[in-house]
């Protein structure tokens, strides 16, 4: 089986995440980078949706780390449910002893690490195009559109335990007043 691509969306003006960014690309081989040319977290997952077209694709943001042998995981858990949205970042408020299952669409959240089943990247770019009219007080939330989609669209999506990616506790390029504490705890160097 051939590795299913990466995308990676990164900021390139903040010289740690632009390393990261770099380092990331060649630990999740293939993957490519999508740098924000805006400053606009929103334009930069269109164009990575974008890129994606119908094909499937892994979605990775720049402020993380991988787990040992991530590549390895990611495509030995990516068959078993490839025809759905997979979640491989938990936050410590999950019930993350339950293990990997089945989560409602609406409580899709944190957008740091996933797979897009073939498809999905063209069905959440229509979305999007509504989303900035419509929900104008969520001006870069596309992982609340996402929820939203998955919602109004009646699907589940699958939440990988344990986290593959560790989020840092980076100050957010998206708003800095949100807390850097938004670390998984099931997460294993």
């Amino acid at each position: 089986m051939t590795s299913i691509p990466a995308l990676i969306m990164a900021v390139p003006w903040e010289m740690r995440r632009a390393i990261r960014a770099r380092q990331l690309s060649a630990q999740a081989a293939p993957a490519a980078i999508v740098w924000d040319s805006n400053q606009n977290a929103f334009d930069t997952w269109v164009k990575t949706l974008t890129r994606i077209g119908d094909e499937p694709a892994i979605v990775l943001e720049d402020d993380v780390t991988l787990t040992e042998g991530w590549r390895e995981k990611i495509d030995a858990a990516i068959p078993e449910h490839a025809q759905s949205l997979i979640q491989f970042f938990s936050l410590p408020r999950k019930a993350d002893t339950q293990g990997s299952r089945w989560e409602p669409g609406r409580s899709f959240a944190m957008n740091q690490c996933y797979y897009l089943p073939p498809g999905m990247a063209v069905d959440l770019l229509s979305a999007a195009e509504r989303w900035r009219t419509a929900r104008p007080e969520h001006p870069t939330g596309y992982d609340v559109l996402m929820a939203d989609y998955l919602k109004r669209t009646g699907q589940r999506y699958w939440l990988h335990l344990p986290s593959l990616v560790q989020h840092e506790s980076w100050p957010s390029e998206i708003n800095r007043r949100r807390p850097r504490n938004r670390q998984s705890a099931s997460f294993q160097p």
